[in-house]
Order: C-alpha cells, then sequence, then structure tokens
C-alpha cells in the first residue's frame, strides 16, 4: 500500500554552537525504523564519548508512532524534551537527533539548558534539510551530445533532480521526478525533443524532497 506523504529529514548534518562556554553540536538522521535511530544515537555516543551529555529524541513512522527521548543526565525535562517538541513542531517523523554537549564551566539553568537544546535540535534540522516523502520515479535517458545543452537547459527549470549524467558514446542521463510532475514533464519533453529522447522508466520508490519544493 502507498505511503503517505511525510516530512522527513533530507540528510545526514550537524551544526555547532557556543552557550556560555559550553559547545553544542546538533546531529539529525533520516531513520526509517527504531533500530536505525538506535544505531545512530550508538554511533554518536561512541564518537563523542568525551561529551558531558548526549541526549537526543527520535520519531518514527509516517503517523508519529514511535517517539522517544532521553535527557541523558542533564535536570529531568531540559533536554531531551525540549529535542522532541521542536521536531514535532516542525512535523518530522522517521528522523532522530541528538545533541551532544561540553559542559564548559558556566551553568545554564533550566531556562537556559531547554533554550540551548532547543536551538540544537533546530539548528541539526536546519542543517539536514526537512523534506515531505513522495512517491518518486526514477528514470535513464540517453541523448547524442547536439542535444546536451539544450536537455542540461530545459532539465534546469523542470521540476526534476538529475543524479547522474554519464559520458560515452551518448549522453546517459539518471534523474527522478515525483509521480505528481511525471506525465506533465514527459509532454513537454516529448515536445522538446520531437520525441527524439526516450527516457526509460525504472523504479518507483519514496524520497524525501525539499519543503520549500512544490509538487
Amino acid at each position: 500500500m502507498a505511503l503517505k506523504p511525510y516530512k522527513t529529514l533530507v540528510r545526514d548534518a550537524q551544526a555547532e554552537f557556543i552557550v556560555n562556554k559550553s559547545r553544542f553540536i546538533g546531529h539529525g538522521r533520516p531513520c526509517e525504523t527504531e533500530e536505525a535511530a538506535l544505531d545512530f544515537l550508538a554511533e554518536m555516543r561512541a564518537k563523542y564519548r568525551d561529551a558531558t551529555h548526549n541526549c537526543y529524541a527520535y520519531i518514527i513512522g509516517p503517523n508519529m508512532g514511535v517517539m522517544r527521548y532521553s535527557d541523558d543526565g542533564e535536570p529531568g525535562g531540559t533536554a531531551g524534551m525540549p529535542i522532541i517538541e521542536v521536531m514535532k513542531a516542525r512535523g518530522v517523523t522517521n528522523a532522530a537527533v541528538v545533541v551532544t554537549r561540553y559542559f564548559g564551566g558556566v551553568l545554564l539553568g533550566a531556562g537556559g539548558l531547554v533554550r540551548a537544546y532547543s536551538q540544537g535540535a533546530a539548528a541539526a534540522l536546519n542543517a539536514c534539510g526537512v523534506g515531505v516523502m513522495h512517491p518518486t520515479a526514477r528514470y535513464l535517458m540517453q541523448i547524442g551530445y547536439p542535444m546536451l545543452n539544450r536537455m542540461d537547459f530545459f532539465l534546469k527549470d523542470e521540476p526534476v533532480q538529475v543524479e547522474d549524467k554519464a559520458f560515452t558514446d551518448v549522453v546517459t542521463y539518471t534523474f527522478i521526478v515525483r509521480c505528481a510532475n511525471e506525465e506533465g514533464f514527459l509532454a513537454r519533453l516529448a515536445n522538446q525533443t520531437d520525441g527524439a529522447a526516450e527516457p526509460l522508466r525504472c523504479e518507483e520508490l519514496y524520497l524525501a524532497w525539499p519543503e520549500e519544493e512544490k509538487p
């Protein structure tokens, strides 16, 4: 059964900042299962084993059915809860966020901790990018070199993402397009090339498209 569109993270990424001499590093990763989220947490704990705290939250399932968080030694309610609240506010699921803290010697107080961990979660989400999962088709398309410049110019303004472009005796594009945009795109492609380009539909899958992109 087809999945409904839902928001998740586009990529792994991190961002860091300093608050009153404490170093905070926000990390995010798309995770389709709870096992993947726990693996990510274990990876971050190993990488930052010398940190004072590795606080986290994750939400799993298109309907946000699994939600877990931890303060990892910070005062109750000052770390894990702010992280998951930021994720919920952005509507993100199938994602995990870890905010690492290296204590700088200055106490932040409960309010300061909540603000810092909220900032860490927001920084992680912004670095990762929030995208919407859409049914997506992947295509292969071969063209001759005389058509290369015209094709590049055409694809630049189309709702597609070119994943690869290989140069042999012909030019082979690998690109993806949301299924909602597929029919219109193929019609414009055929018109642009007078039917000379014959894209081959390879597979249909669910992929995260940037939130600002409109289907």
